[in-house]
């Protein structure tokens, strides 16, 4: 395969052939500048991506799975959840071929709209005493949709953000992007929250949970034009192949980053693991297992959000002083502590207080750990193979650590009882300290 991306000769039709020829000068962008493109995008994202979340708990198992009792129309709606990690890669191949024939701007565009898309169709999802199976079907579509979408959306700003901030704060920088996570469960929970105050559950389950769609929608709207105004503008093109975040030959780069992309995939495995035992998790277990109100579980979520902003801020600084293989080591540390000694035996007997100080505690570690996981995966890779790199890992890393988390976490508390939760996020701390003890590549690189 060619390693010249068609980007450079992108048709009349591209967004970055209506942008005039970039100079050479780069002084006039700055890492503030892509940390807001990069916040704006990822908010939405993870806003959009929670959205669905809670409504795989609050929504879906009533709306679309009436037919069985309320543990297995849980379990089909997780199964649905996850089909949205199932499609990236395959987004991410049918985004490549987008990008290299019609430049990166056209590549997010799609994407954005497909992602809008198909967010706006679940917000209009006909339930099952409508349409009988046909509602179990557009849902799947509708979520492979956002799948696929989500793998488009990979702009390079993050990147971009990492490599371009002074090198002293680089672990400061690689954090930022994450910050979109708790901001968006933040607001995506508090939403719900709301909608659950006001509205009598009838009315909640007929119409009130789609607004939460519609203004995912909204949102990816107005993220789609800010992060437009900085890809398509000369000096951030310019910058953007300066630093080659432009996809690489694949073939090429399987066969001479095998290794980076199998390590970078584990290295945020612990993290990844509790993204979702956090936060869809505990509104499945309060819901099935508890008479406790989903909206106490949700404060008490909107609260561990906060507090995992704080500490991604916390690793940042720690990243910057003790580097970002040590930082995810110890988060990974942390995490099989909170595991073993703190999960199993506060969380067997399943009460209330061990539920919420499951969660608080979780959303801390969470936020330490998956400040660097990105960083973790564009660091594995010289700059050449870079862009795909970090693309092709990330899909890895969230197909394997989180997609079917919620599954198997509603499925050992259903079995086992809740406690034994902790047996499996073990294993994804274990999974990122392997990772991290095989692969010394993992600061970031200049070259």
């Amino acid at each position: 395969m060619s390693t010249v991306s068609h980007e450079s000769n992108a048709g009349p039709g591209s967004l970055e052939a209506q942008a005039p020829v970039a100079g050479a000068d780069h002084a006039r962008v700055a890492p503030g500048e892509i940390a807001i493109g990069v916040i704006i995008g990822r908010l939405s994202e993870m806003f959009d991506f929670f959205v669905f979340g809670i409504a795989s708990v609050l929504v879906f198992p009533a709306l679309v799975f009436p037919f069985v009792d309320k543990t297995t129309a849980t379990f089909y709606s997780f199964a649905v959840f996850s089909l949205a990690f199932v499609a990236r890669p395959l987004g991410s191949l049918l985004f490549r071929i987008i990008h290299e024939w019609y430049g990166r701007g056209t590549k997010l565009t799609i994407a954005l709209f497909l992602l809008g898309t198909s967010t706006a169709g679940i917000a209009f999802l006909p339930g099952y005493e409508r349409v009988g199976v046909a509602s179990v079907v557009l849902l799947a579509m509708f979520r492979i949709g956002q799948g696929i979408a989500l793998a488009g959306t990979w702009d390079g700003l993050p990147s971009l953000l990492a490599l371009n901030a002074p090198p002293e704060r680089r672990g400061w920088y690689a954090m930022i992007p994450q910050l979109g996570g708790p901001l968006g469960f933040l607001l995506a929970a508090g939403l719900f929250m709301f909608l659950l105050l006001q509205l009598t559950p009838e009315d909640f389950l007929s119409w009130g949970w789609r607004y939460p769609f519609v203004v995912a929608f909204a949102i990816n709207v107005v993220a789609l034009f800010a992060r437009l105004r900085l890809v398509v503008t000369p000096e951030f093109t310019q910058l953007l192949k300066s630093r080659e975040l432009d996809p690489a030959p694949l073939g090429e780069l399987f066969r001479t980053q095998r290794a980076s992309i199998l390590l970078g995939a584990f290295a945020p495995l612990g993290s990844f693991a509790l993204f979702h035992l956090v936060t869809v998790f505990p509104l499945s277990w309060a819901i099935l297992f508890t008479q406790d109100a989903v909206t106490d579980y949700l404060l008490v979520q909107m609260i561990g959000a906060v507090l995992a902003v704080l500490s991604m801020l916390v690793s940042g600084k720690v990243a910057d002083r003790i580097g970002r293989r040590a930082t995810l080591a110890v988060g990974a540390v942390l995490i099989a502590i909170f595991a073993i000694a703190g999960m199993l035996p506060v969380f067997l007997q399943g009460s209330r207080m061990g539920a919420y100080l499951f969660i608080i505690v979780g959303f801390v570690l969470l936020g330490f750990s998956h400040a660097q996981a990105a960083g973790a995966i564009n660091s594995t890779f010289p700059s050449r193979y870079r862009y795909s790199g970090a693309i092709i890992t990330s899909d890895l890393a969230w197909l394997v650590g989180a997609a079917f988390a919620p599954l198997v976490a509603l499925f050992l508390a259903s079995e086992l009882g809740v406690g034994y939760v902790g047996l499996y996020l073990l294993s994804g701390a274990v999974g990122t300290l392997l990772a991290l003890g095989v692969n010394r590549n993992l600061e970031m690189r200049d070259d």
